[in-house]
């Protein structure tokens, strides 16, 4: 069955299927990171739907560069917020295949610091 997948998909399979046993109904704080920006959204599953994103392309953000933890400290602070606007305050943090430290580790301790808890 997972023959043939990159280590990246294996990873972003197993932290998938964890966070599905543990969620408990709770919104995702899913992230993806490129080589030149970073995004985050909050996905409610149960309704299908993304209740808040931030990303390094949006317009107060874009004059700094996307790669780097500066600009990922950025994203997590303004997920958060949006997030807690919409009414979510708890989440699961689904990192994907990425590991977690520099860049990611960085938006999910912003995102922490701005309120949210996972």
């Amino acid at each position: 069955m997972t023959k043939g997948l990159s280590l990246f998909e294996k990873r972003r399979r197993r932290n998938r299927t964890a966070l599905k046993a543990r969620s408990g109904g709770r919104a995702r704080l899913s992230i993806h990171r490129s080589g030149k920006h970073i995004y985050a959204q909050v996905i409610d599953d149960a309704a299908g739907r993304t209740v808040a994103s931030a990303s390094t392309l949006e317009k107060d953000v874009r004059g700094t560069s996307g790669a780097n933890i500066d600009a990922a400290t950025a994203v997590g602070t303004r997920v958060a917020e949006a997030a807690k606007a919409a009414g979510v305050t708890q989440v699961v943090f689904d990192r994907g295949g990425f590991l977690f430290h520099g860049r990611v580790k960085a938006l999910a301790e912003a995102a922490r610091e701005a309120g949210l808890e996972f």
